[in-house]
C-alpha cells in the first residue's frame, strides 16, 4: 500500500542559472491525491521546476514543500519514502536486470546492504506486472527498447510506494496503449502526482488540473476546460487549434490546424 498522499507546494520558487531566470517566482499547490499536468512549450521551465522537487537542482529562491516540510531540509531517505520521481533523462543504461532496476525503488525502505524480503519481492513483481514488463524481469535493462526502459523506470517509482509522484514526460517513447495504461495507473494509485506532459490531449483526458508555464512563469492554472482554450494555445504555443468537447468523455479535445495563428486553415 502506498504512503498517504500529501500536498506538494511550490512557494515563489525561482531558479537562476548564469543570470537567467529559468523558473521565475512560481507558486503552485498540488492537493493530496490530485493528478496535475505541468504543460508548456520547450524551454518553459517545466523540467527545471520538477528538478527542485527531487533535489537535483536547488532553487535560488522560494521553497518546495511536501506535506508542509521543506524538501531541501529533509534527510534523503525520508524524502524518498514520501516522494518518487521518474526523470526525463531515462536513467542511463544500467548493467543490471530489469528486476534489479525496479528493485531500486525499495532501497529507501531498507537498511544499508539489506536484501529483498518477501514483501519487497511481492511489491517489485506487482510493479513490473502493472507496467506490463514482468516477462522481462530477467532481461538486461540495457537490451530494452526506449519504451520498455521507460516502463521499467516507472515500475521502479511505483515500487517505491511513495504517496507523491513527480513524473517528467513519463509517456515519452510509449505507444498509445501504454500512454493510456501509465496515466490510468498513476490515477488508480491515488497518489499526489505532478506530471510534465507535452501531449495536451493526454493532459485533458487524465488530469484534474492543467498548469501551463511559459518563459519560466506560471501563466495559467485550472481545470482542462478552463485552461486549454484556442486563445491560450495561440498565445503560449503560437499555433491555431480548435478545442471542442469530446462527445463521450466531456473533456476538451484539441485539433491542431495548419498554418500560423490567424492564417488559413486546411481547405
Amino acid at each position: 500500500m502506498n504512503a498517504a498522499p500529501e500536498p506538494l507546494e511550490f512557494a515563489e520558487v525561482r531558479v537562476t542559472v548564469r543570470g537567467r531566470a529559468l523558473v521565475d517566482g512560481v507558486s503552485l499547490r498540488v492537493r493530496p491525491g490530485e493528478l496535475v499536468a505541468l504543460a508548456g512549450p520547450n524551454g518553459a521551465g517545466k523540467s527545471t521546476l520538477l528538478r527542485t522537487c527531487y533535489r537535483a537542482l536547488r532553487p535560488t529562491g522560494g521553497r518546495v514543500l511536501l506535506g508542509g516540510d521543506d524538501v531541501w531540509r529533509m534527510p534523503g531517505r525520508a524524502l524518498a519514502r514520501r516522494m518518487a520521481a521518474v526523470l526525463q533523462e531515462g536513467g542511463g543504461d544500467f548493467d543490471l536486470t530489469v528486476y534489479d532496476v525496479a528493485a531500486m525503488g525499495r532501497t529507501p525502505h531498507k537498511r544499508s546492504f539489506e536484501g529483498d524480503g518477501e514483501t519487497d519481492r511481492a511489491v517489485i513483481t506487482d510493479a513490473l506486472a502493472a507496467l506490463g514488463v514482468a516477462g522481462l524481469a530477467g532481461a538486461p535493462f540495457s537490451s530494452l527498447s526506449g519504451g520498455e526502459k521507460q516502463r521499467v523506470l516507472i515500475a521502479r517509482a511505483v515500487a517505491q510506494r511513495a504517496g507523491t509522484m513527480v513524473l517528467d514526460e513519463p509517456t515519452n517513447h510509449l505507444d498509445l496503449r501504454h500512454q493510456r495504461d501509465t496515466l490510468t495507473l498513476v490515477r488508480r494509485l491515488g497518489v499526489t502526482a505532478l506530471v510534465a506532459l507535452h501531449d495536451l490531449n493526454l493532459a485533458a483526458a487524465f488530469c484534474d488540473r492543467v498548469c501551463v508555464m511559459d518563459g519560466g512563469r506560471l501563466v495559467a492554472a485550472g481545470t482542462p476546460a478552463e485552461v486549454l482554450t484556442s486563445e491560450l494555445l495561440a498565445g503560449v504555443y503560437g499555433v491555431e487549434a480548435e478545442v471542442t468537447e469530446h462527445p463521450r468523455t466531456g473533456r476538451p479535445q484539441i485539433v491542431l490546424l495548419t498554418g500560423p495563428p490567424g492564417g488559413p486553415g486546411p481547405g
